[in-house]
């Protein structure tokens, strides 16, 4: 390798080591590499911009704007309003109220820090008064936080298809199952280890683990929730019926947004608007300088064989097909504990592309892996986004969440993991049903 690649991979480790922002370390470690090696820098600047010249990039702003939109209207309470009426009365209710309520706030926001930020500040002081720790109900919350990825339309799923060059629709449909299937865990696990958290319940408020199932309550809940939930089943609909693109339908969801949050619940003012507005603006422009830097830099060590050589090790340390996928599973997780989802997308997805071709992974399957992956990589420490922010906003100290939160990592999320890796059925049959196996191809 030559001597320029090895003090660009340097530079990299050493510039994430000392905290430098991640989007201008990939632009730095390639101008010093090119710089020793003699290299013209012209090719960055066109990189740069063709990088970002999609129109799947559209789509990912849309939506970003979309699920802030979301997230400032009011829509929380009545989202948990109908999950109660949905769980009905069972143990451990409540906690299963608020894994419901995330799966449908990640339906609308298509991320994981909206859910959370939008659901802890609601739920967690009202589920201690009914007897539950609130380190409990946050560390359900933030590890509930990844459905957010999983359950379309979803923002990670746009970034691997702006990477990977992969139909969007295709990859939607991919992490359904993978979501449900984690929900359906969380919902177990909960059940058996509940009562361990469990504390004595403010006085005028009963124990009860939520309330009984009923249809009139079902009825006026689901009155209320519906024009939200409308937003992903119109963002779908027109995306797997043939009406728009996913870029168009990412302004449908912004305009039927801004409608709803505006007209029908009344709560989405003007400071509101701004708020996502400017959340918005700060989220794509961070997006934007590391997609583009990370695609400068993944070029530049594309032409210099980085990632044919790490390929290579790859290939020569396992011959078992099976082997290497666990090891790729290792490889995310070891960066999803120190550095955020879309960065470990822009650096891993380059590098994993060679090695899925030669063993003949398809790639949605890949996708849908990937997102498992980075989506776990919000609830594990030390760094995980999840807990900072779920610790920030519930006032519990963030060591008192990791505890709970890894019985729901290796108990559920990690299982969840392996048959997402191991069983492409569940990532690829819906996809090919809704869009045939031509779109698709072998899994």
């Amino acid at each position: 390798m030559d001597t320029g690649v090895i003090l660009a991979l340097f530079a990299f480790f050493t510039g994430l080591a000392v905290g430098i922002p991640i989007g201008w370390v990939f632009l730095g470690c390639t101008l010093m590499g090119l710089f020793f090696l003699g290299d013209s820098i012209n090719f960055m600047s066109t990189t740069f911009f063709h990088s970002l010249n999609s129109q799947i990039l559209m789509a990912v702003g849309f939506f970003i704007f979309a699920g802030g939109l979301l997230a400032e209207a009011g829509l929380a309470k009545r989202i948990v309003s109908f999950s109660q009426a949905i769980v009905g009365k069972t143990k451990g209710g409540l906690i299963v109220v608020a894994i419901v309520a995330t799966l449908f706030m990640g339906a609308l926001t298509g991320s994981s820090l909206p859910c959370i930020s939008a659901l802890i500040p609601l739920l967690v002081p009202e589920l201690e008064k009914y007897g539950y720790e609130k380190r409990y109900t946050t560390a359900v919350l933030c590890s509930s936080s990844f459905l957010g990825y999983l359950i379309p339309p979803s923002v990670p799923a746009l970034i691997y298809c702006l990477i990977a060059q992969q139909s969007v629709a295709a990859l939607f449909l991919s992490t359904v199952f993978p979501g449900l299937l984690l929900a359906m865990g969380y919902i177990i696990l909960n059940r058996c280890i509940v009562d361990k958290y469990r504390i004595e319940p403010q006085e005028g408020y009963e124990i009860e683990d939520s309330q009984s199932f009923s249809i009139a309550n079902f009825l006026r809940t689901t009155r209320s929730a519906l024009p939200a939930l409308g937003c992903p089943v119109v963002i779908l609909v027109g995306i797997y019926g043939g009406i728009f693109t996913p870029s168009e339908a990412g302004a449908v969801a912004v305009v039927y947004t801004v409608l709803i949050g505006a007209f029908v619940y009344k709560d989405l003012t003007r400071k509101r608007f701004d708020k996502a507005l400017t959340g918005t603006i700060l989220t794509l422009g961070m997006s934007t300088i590391l997609l583009a830097g990370g695609a400068v830099m993944t070029r530049f060590f594309i032409r210099y064989g980085v990632a044919q050589s790490f390929a290579a090790m790859m290939l020569s340390l396992f011959h078992d097909k099976y082997l290497i996928l666990l090891s790729l599973n290792l490889f995310l997780l070891i960066l999803g504990m120190f550095i955020d989802g879309i960065p470990i997308m822009i650096m891993a997805i380059p590098l994993i592309l060679p090695i899925a071709k030669e063993l003949d992974i398809n790639l949605i399957h890949l996708g849908a892996m990937v997102i498992v992956n980075i989506g776990i990589g919000v609830m594990t420490p030390p760094f995980a986004i999840s807990i900072f922010v779920g610790s920030k906003l519930s006032g519990v100290p963030s060591g008192q969440l990791v505890g709970p939160m890894m019985k729901y990592l290796f108990f559920v999320a990690i299982p969840v993991l392996m048959l997402t890796t191991y069983v492409p059925f569940l990532s690829c049959w819906l996809p090919t049903v809704v869009l045939g196996p031509s779109m698709i191809g072998q899994w």
